[in-house]
C-alpha cells in the first residue's frame, strides 16, 4: 500500500486502470447510486464495467483504495474542467457510497465525511490542488451528471480550505450585460459550455444549491463574477 495507511481500512484493487497522461491537479467527487455498497465495489472492481475510482468511502465512513494514485482511473468520462478535457489523467477520484437521485436522494453521513477530510486534505496538500479544483462530477460533466448533488457539504470541506467557499459577499454585483458574456465567464471559471442550461444547472448545483433553475439570473451571475475576482486578485487559485 502506499504512504497514506492510517486513512486507508481496505485495499480492493481494480483492473479498470491505465497510465496518466498529465500530473495530478484535480479531485473529483462522485455518489455511487448504487445500494448496497458491495454491488457498487462489484462494479467499479469488474474489468468489463470499465469504470473505477481511488477511493470508495462507505456511509459507514470505511475507505477503501481501488486504484493507485500514480495511475488513471476510469470515473469522470467525457468531462472538461478549466482546459482540460481528459479529467481522468489530471486526478483522482473519490467515490462516495450514498443511493443517489435515483434511488432516494438524501444528505451524506457524518461518519463519511469525517473520513472524507482527512483523505481530502492529504490529497491536495501531496499534489497542491488548488481549491477551484476539488469539484463535483456534475462540475466536469455537466450534461451527463449531477452528483454529489445539491445536498453535498461543501460548506465543511471549505472550512477546512479543501475547497473554495461560496461568495460571501455579493457587494460587485452583476457586471453581465447579457447572457453572452456571462457564458464566456463560466465558461473561464471552469465549466463546459456546451449545453448552457445544463452548465447554469452545475454551476448552481455546486455554488447556490437551494434553487436550480437553468436559467441565469443576478444572483448567480454576482457568484460567479466574485468567483472570478477572487481568482484573478489572487485569493484563490
Amino acid at each position: 500500500m502506499e504512504g497514506e495507511d492510517e486513512l486507508v481500512h481496505e485495499e480492493r484493487l481494480s483492473p479498470n486502470f491505465d497510465e496518466r497522461s498529465l500530473p495530478v491537479s484535480m479531485v473529483v467527487l462522485h455518489y455511487t447510486e448504487m445500494k448496497p455498497v458491495g454491488a457498487a465495489l462489484e462494479r467499479l472492481t469488474d474489468p468489463e464495467a470499465k469504470v473505477s475510482a481511488h477511493y470508495l468511502i462507505t456511509e459507514e465512513g470505511g475507505v477503501i483504495r481501488l486504484v493507485p494514485e500514480d495511475k488513471r482511473a476510469w470515473h469522470a468520462g467525457a468531462s472538461f474542467w478549466r482546459g482540460i478535457p481528459d479529467v481522468n489523467s489530471a486526478s483522482i477520484g473519490i467515490e462516495l457510497d450514498h443511493p443517489g437521485h435515483g434511488l432516494g436522494y438524501r444528505g451524506f453521513t457524518d461518519a463519511q465525511i469525517e473520513a472524507l477530510i482527512p483523505l481530502l486534505s492529504r490529497i491536495v496538500k501531496q499534489y497542491d490542488i488548488p481549491r477551484a479544483n476539488v469539484v463535483g462530477h456534475s462540475c466536469v460533466a455537466p450534461m451527463r451528471k449531477v452528483d454529489p448533488g445539491e445536498l453535498f457539504p461543501w460548506d465543511r470541506l471549505a472550512q477546512y480550505k479543501l475547497c473554495l467557499p461560496r461568495p460571501q459577499s455579493l457587494a460587485a454585483g452583476n457586471p453581465f450585460h447579457n447572457e453572452g458574456s456571462f457564458f464566456l465567464a463560466l465558461e473561464r471559471f471552469g465549466y463546459d459550455i456546451t449545453d448552457q442550461t445544463k452548465a447554469v444547472e452545475a454551476f448552481e448545483r455546486r455554488w447556490r444549491p437551494e434553487h436550480i433553475t437553468g436559467i441565469p439570473d443576478g444572483e448567480i451571475a454576482a457568484i460567479l463574477w466574485q468567483l472570478l475576482l477572487d481568482r484573478d486578485q489572487g485569493r484563490t487559485r
